[in-house]
């Protein structure tokens, strides 16, 4: 039987996957921290029926739909043909309907979206055969990195620690507490940067202060999310090894870093790669810094986007909206 024949005798035929975007590194929390957001892409996977249906078909709706590739380099196929490769199977022919709300290349993990998204519908498709657990370590494979597609996959605030990253890496999550009333504000300006070109600044070696600054700076962060304790959050965002580096490709980044500051945030970061900006308020300042950011972003001749968030605590979700067809 071939996985056609078997994929249409006893498996569901259709699924929507619903993963969070995300905001990653929250300062010195380089390629390690990540928080999911609610703000979601919606990925919905059918199976044909019938044989003469073609391979793969896409279609793409909503915010950048265009840019969307609809052929077999589409990062959520990739994905999706990665799961049945990791079994040694051929992927079966599947419709792809991508409804979009997170904008590209504006670090706020829409790839991560994509990739969460292929695997989890695979993973379904197939009757689960994977944990989450395995789920995971095939989505930083693809991705790379886990700041973005942990949170993406499970929610919440997580830090992800590589295992033996020179041989057969894995990686151990831990949950970070973030406090109730700690707002994260998003501002999404009106332009794109590339994750490549934001990783080609970064120097390729650190001296040991900057660290040294960072580890400890990691350390508060963690202490300073789970309390909100103001000060400590003032200190525990800055960071000297991707930021300092990253700041030049973001226009009118000091003029926003500086108007959400004197507006009540305790801290502000570039969200991933950028240029989004994550500012990080009590949730009674949040309505004054909003208009700071906008208004800042203006004076530079840049419109933005800007809202306050808050965490998605659920992670991706699976919906089946169709029972298996006869």
């Amino acid at each position: 039987m071939t996985v056609f024949e078997h994929l249409n005798q006893t498996h569901p035929h259709q699924v929507m996957v619903k993963v969070p975007a995300t905001t990653a590194n929250l300062g010195p929390g380089f390629d390690c921290i990540g928080a999911a957001l609610n703000l979601y892409n919606c990925f919905h996977f059918s199976l044909p029926t019938s044989r003469s249906t073609p391979t793969l078909t896409i279609i793409a709706n909503g915010v950048g739909a265009e840019r969307v590739a609809i052929d077999a380099s589409n990062l959520v196929y990739r994905s999706f043909a990665s799961f049945f490769q990791q079994l040694g199977k051929t992927p079966p022919p599947v419709v792809i309907t991508i409804h979009m709300s997170i904008p590209l290349a504006r670090g706020l993990g829409s790839s991560a979206t994509a990739i969460v998204g292929g695997i989890m519908a695979a993973n379904h498709l197939m009757h689960s055969p994977f944990s989450q657990a395995d789920v995971m370590q095939l989505a930083i494979a693809l991705e790379g990195h886990p700041d973005n597609v942990v949170p993406a996959l499970v929610g919440g605030c997580q830090l992800a620690t590589t295992i033996n990253p020179t041989s057969n890496p894995s990686h151990l999550i831990t949950p970070i507490s973030w406090h109730p009333s700690l707002t994260p504000i998003i501002a999404i300006p009106d332009f794109e940067l590339s994750t490549q070109a934001a990783r080609q600044v970064l120097p390729l070696q650190y001296p040991r202060e900057d660290v040294i600054f960072n580890t400890s700076h990691l350390g508060l962060l963690i202490r300073a999310l789970e309390t909100k304790n103001p000060e400590w959050l003032r200190i525990a965002l800055a960071d000297r090894i991707h930021q300092p580096y990253r700041q030049a490709l973001i226009p009118g980044y000091e003029q926003v870093h500086g108007a959400a500051i004197a507006a009540g945030a305790y801290g502000v970061v570039i969200s991933g790669a950028g240029p989004s900006l994550l500012a990080l308020v009590d949730q009674s300042q949040a309505a004054g810094v909003i208009l700071a950011m906008e208004q800042a972003w203006l004076e530079v001749g840049l419109t933005s986007t800007v809202q306050a968030m808050t965490l998605d605590q659920g992670g991706a979700t699976l919906i089946e909206p169709v029972h298996p067809m006869a």
